[in-house]
């Protein structure tokens, strides 16, 4: 499988505080994976470097084999879902779509499918100060998906959606997948990474603990769910990287 992001020997502090500690992986095209770990583990540092919201110490980025540092066009090859989303308080929903498609000016076929499942375009004449949060996670999930991004990156995905809509979400990401696409998923919902995700990186201290395939993960504790699963590998520290 192709490499879309390569990350090589990334570090990066805030202060006297190590956050990534010479981080090396990397993420192929077709697979969802979750990237798992405790509160302050680096998790949102390494998705917000990749995304260039933060800029690293020392190492590299690569998208499909080109150093991302100092670009910006790679960027338009990648929906991010944040697990808040902050948008202007008087505009409607309808506006803000078309104003990020005016800026976006692309001439591609949009991908419409959470927009419709979501019923937005019922809701284009909604403020965005009066959406209750789950619809606000709706609205980032469809303008994640958009624009027919090569990686997703989606963070906390779940958080604050009705249980139809989160099942909405997981079948498109597991859609998406089989498109060829790259899915990077951060989640505290255990169940939700062990139904979507192909590989698990867990990581510690800035550090990756491991990053392997689910079935590996699950073949190695001899457990059937992720989350007994991930229990056994960190007490008895029988899956190395």
């Amino acid at each position: 499988m192709e490499e879309i992001i390569g990350i090589r020997k990334l570090k990066k502090s805030f202060g006297r505080l190590s956050v990534l500690n010479g981080i090396n992986c990397s993420f192929e095209e077709g697979r969802v994976v979750s990237i798992l770990g405790p509160n302050a583990s680096g998790k949102t540092t390494l998705i917000k470097s990749i995304l260039g919201m933060v800029i690293p110490d020392e190492g590299a980025i690569l998208y499909k084999g080109t150093p991302v540092t100092g670009t910006f066009n790679y960027k338009r090859h990648i929906g991010y879902m944040p697990q808040i989303g902050r948008y202007p308080d008087n505009m409607k929903i309808g506006q803000l779509f078309r104003m990020i498609m005016d800026i976006r000016q692309e001439d591609i076929a949009l991908d419409d499918d959470l927009l419709k499942e979501y019923k937005l375009e019922s809701m284009y004449h909604k403020p965005m100060r009066t959406l209750s949060g789950g619809t606000l996670q709706k609205v980032s999930a469809a303008l994640a998906f958009m624009f027919n991004p090569d990686v997703l990156i989606l963070d906390e995905p779940s958080a604050g959606l009705d249980p139809f809509a989160a099942e909405a979400l997981k079948e498109k990401i597991v859609h998406e997948k089989r498109k060829g696409k790259l899915v990077l998923v951060t989640s505290h919902i255990l169940s939700e990474a062990d139904e979507i995700s192909d590989h698990i990186m867990y990581l510690i201290d800035g550090q990756i603990k491991f990053y392997k395939s689910l079935h590996q993960l699950k073949d190695e504790t001899g457990e059937h769910k992720l989350s007994k699963a991930l229990t056994k590998a960190m007490s008895e520290e029988i899956c190395l990287r």
